[in-house]
């Protein structure tokens, strides 16, 4: 018999619950969506409900033409929202988004290790290779998949070998001798590798003894391995629970592989929450939120995982592992089609159906349409399963929903013992450290 473990929890604050039609609602805030007070409410009401983590991704591009229905990636930069973040909280972690591919790794260093400063130990990085944005950095072309991660590989090792060319064991501060600190405790890196050379040491000493928390969402098999040598926690795509065991087992055997323990790998998918006081409503708020979506663009975005035209297709006619073509097409996000064919393969949908899943108009998340009282259920059955070891809350379609999974959820799983009542730490690692056997 397996121990279970308490969950953890974090809150996307990429406003979800304002794509679709969600940003028209009345109650929607959107006026001041760019605001510093917009965020700060979202990351105060996260730290009420005790949660590991707030946590904003990123993207360096804009497409324009989105921008006719809805804020599209428009957001402000995640690292500078999280520094006004800091003095406002002091619990709930603060996990931004930066990504390897467009940066260099002394100064990512020294903003995340600034930021754990003015937030007292509470960073955390969300280590992103991106999949667009290049021709803003001078690229004509987005590397590889391989050469991105190769190259998150040994920026990843620079930036904490950085963190640790300067420890804080190094500051005396002594007024009497007048010695400032042990200057031999402060090296050089001397780096020279593929992609980087660096010296070091970096200019700011680390903030205390616990490692900054280190994130990943790779799901392809080299994401995959990635993810499991260096990362403490994987945002994951999962739309059912198959999914998350099978992911959640090969991450935990890879972290082995790197001599690491099973344990160190925590798998977090994102969680869509569609949530009212009943099910008809959460079912009349999702149809709602994506009335106005762009079938053309879903009927693309099938073609561009699949292959497959369904655009003339009938309504109700299903799609099965026959229909899909032989050669499949130039991907952009390998993990997201190999999930829309998995559910081709598995339930053979019809046109309508699969117009309607999150593969083909999310980013392959799980999804709950109800209450938060099913939703905690469904929590509870993933967990008692063993596929996770928590979730990142992304609400969905107004301001209710998110309301509704701070305030009714999470504490529906606290008191079953599934998350904490209180926080027992200060820092974001000592968040992921507090398991308690349930």
């Amino acid at each position: 018999m397996t121990t279970k473990r308490r969950l953890h929890i974090g809150l996307s604050l990429a406003p979800t619950w304002l794509s679709g039609d969600g940003w028209r609602r009345l109650d929607s805030n959107i006026e001041n969506i760019y605001s510093e007070e917009f965020y700060l409410d979202i990351a105060r009401r996260a730290e009420t409900a005790r949660l590991d983590f707030v946590f904003r991704p990123d993207t360096l591009f804009l497409d324009p033409q989105a921008l006719e229905t809805g804020p599209g990636f428009g957001s402000l930069d995640p690292t500078i929202l999280l520094a006004a973040m800091a003095r406002e909280t002091s619990h709930v972690g603060l996990l931004t988004t930066i990504s390897t591919t467009f940066n260099s790794p002394y100064v990512v260093a020294r903003q995340l290790q600034s930021l754990n400063w003015l937030s007292k130990g509470r960073v955390g990085w969300n280590i992103v290779t991106a999949l667009d944005g290049n021709e803003n950095f001078g690229l004509p072309a987005m590397p590889s998949a391989g050469e991105r991660y190769a190259r998150a590989a040994e920026f990843t090792q620079v930036v904490r070998r950085l963190w640790a060319s300067y420890p804080q064991d190094a500051l005396k501060q002594d007024r009497e001798s007048g010695r400032y600190a042990v200057s031999a405790l402060v090296q050089p890196i001397d780096h020279v590798g593929a992609r980087f050379n660096v010296k070091g040491p970096l200019n700011l000493p680390a903030y205390g003894t616990s490692s900054i928390p280190l994130i990943q969402a790779g799901a392809s098999p080299t994401g995959r391995d990635f993810a499991a040598s260096v990362a403490d926690a994987i945002f994951a795509s999962a739309p059912d629970m198959a999914a998350a065991l099978e992911l959640r087992n090969d991450l935990r055997q890879r972290a082995l592989g790197h001599g690491r323990r099973a344990e160190d790998i925590r798998v977090l998918p994102g969680l869509s929450l569609y949530l009212a006081s009943n099910r008809s409503e959460a079912r009349a708020l999702f149809a709602q939120t994506h009335a106005r979506a762009d079938t053309g663009r879903r009927f693309k975005a099938i073609r561009d995982m699949t292959g497959l035209d369904l655009s003339r297709w009938p309504d109700d006619r299903r799609v099965t592992a026959a229909d899909l073509p032989e050669v499949v097409p130039a991907l952009r996000s390998r993990t997201h089609a190999d999930l829309l064919l998995r559910l081709i393969r598995n339930e053979q949908p019809t046109v309508a159906e699969l117009l309607t899943r999150p593969e083909v108009i999310g980013s392959a998340h799980w999804r709950v349409i109800g209450t938060a009282q099913e939703a905690a259920e469904q929590v509870r059955q993933w967990a008692n399963a063993g596929a996770i070891d928590g979730f990142v809350i992304l609400p969905g379609g107004s301001a209710e929903a998110l309301r509704l999974a701070l305030e009714d959820l999470v504490p529906q799983l606290a008191e079953a013992g599934l998350f904490r009542q209180a926080y027992r730490g200060s820092t974001f690692a000592d968040h992921l450290r507090d398991d308690g056997d349930i």
